[in-house]
């Protein structure tokens, strides 16, 4: 009689992979990659520079009540030490609960701002990519059009609106033609959230729009016919094959939108000037403010609202791309 010998199978290489440790995977990886590790190490020893090294000094300064008067700094040839001490969580406490009551202000109308801008933004671009996707005449004359203020450099583009939002610019002369009087669009708080939202909704249209298109012409046309022999309308054939088509694009473009509107510092700083009221301050600036705004620079506050900044993104990104895998799985 013959016994057949049991046949030893292999583990998937997949479930191989899980069982190793992450310093075992990065070792597998350079063996099989390794032209790309060398090819990427000029990149990361530069982002270890120039972001790493801010980023642990200021976290590090968080935790200290560092200004510009007791960090130590070289005058002539004397150099004055380090006199500032550690203070834990005092700084974070008294930035989120304490007494001047800063923080909560900048941080609400950064989420406004941020929620606003993002909106109007791919509202719009979403619906320049609808009109421009259609056979219409002149459509590569429009696209160069509604390119050209993505092409022109942001602070020529910021300085050009300031301008026309002075108190004797195009804009107020027109709302003073139709009789709607003068608006103080630079100074006033409540017009120069107005104007901030517009600008940078005039800044990112462009962007939005492209990616957007990209995305229109990617959705195969069989399914609009399909839909058309369906007997389905306009609204629906949006709904139900544009929206879903475009979801991979617009997902991604939405949370750029976010961290990038949320960090804008250009429009903003550039818009009102270094003097700008506290009310239209989002975060960034108010940090920026705190640094070199103010005698003395306060490094520890200021590097405390950049790392609230950061944390806050991070906490968003993650709780955005677990919302976006379960929504694409629910629809698998």
């Amino acid at each position: 009689m013959t016994v057949a010998a049991p046949v030893e199978t292999a583990p998937p290489r997949r479930a191989e992979e899980r069982r190793a440790g992450p310093l075992k995977r990065i070792r597998r990886s350079y063996d099989q990659f390794w032209y790309a590790w060398a090819m990427c190490a000029p990149v990361v020893v530069i982002l270890a520079l120039l972001v790493g090294y801010p980023l642990v000094l200021g976290v590090m300064y968080t935790f200290t009540d560092a200004t510009s008067l007791n960090v130590g700094h070289t005058i002539g040839v004397n150099h004055i030490p380090d006199t500032f001490s550690w203070v834990g969580l005092k700084t974070y406490l008294d930035i989120l609960s304490g007494p001047d009551n800063q923080f909560w202000p900048h941080f609400w109308w950064t989420i406004i701002w941020t929620v606003s801008c993002v909106t109007v933004t791919v509202s719009l671009g979403l619906g320049l990519a609808v009109l421009l996707n259609r056979q219409v005449r002149g459509r590569a004359f429009y696209r160069l059009l509604l390119v050209l203020p993505w092409a022109v450099p942001t602070f020529v583009t910021i300085f050009s609106w300031r301008l026309m939002l002075a108190d004797d610019g195009v804009l107020n002369s027109l709302t003073g033609a139709i009789g709607l009087g003068h608006i103080s669009w630079l100074s006033d708080p409540f017009w120069q959230k107005i104007a901030a939202i517009a600008v940078n909704t005039w800044v990112g249209v462009p962007f939005m729009m492209l990616s957007m298109l990209g995305g229109l012409q990617a959705i195969p046309a069989e399914l609009y016919e399909a839909a058309e022999m369906d007997g389905a309308s306009a609204w629906q054939r949006f709904r139900h094959v544009t929206l879903p088509g475009l979801r991979p694009v617009s997902s991604t473009l939405v949370l750029l939108g976010i961290i990038w509107t949320f960090n804008q510092f250009n429009v903003i700083f550039l818009l009102f000037g270094a003097n700008n009221s506290d009310s239209v301050q989002i975060l960034v600036t108010y940090s920026y403010k705190l640094f070199f705004g103010q005698t003395p620079m306060d490094y520890a506050r200021a590097a405390t609202v950049g790392v609230l900044c950061l944390s806050i993104l991070v906490v968003f990104t993650e709780f955005y791309r677990r919302w976006i895998r379960r929504m694409q799985g629910a629809q698998a």
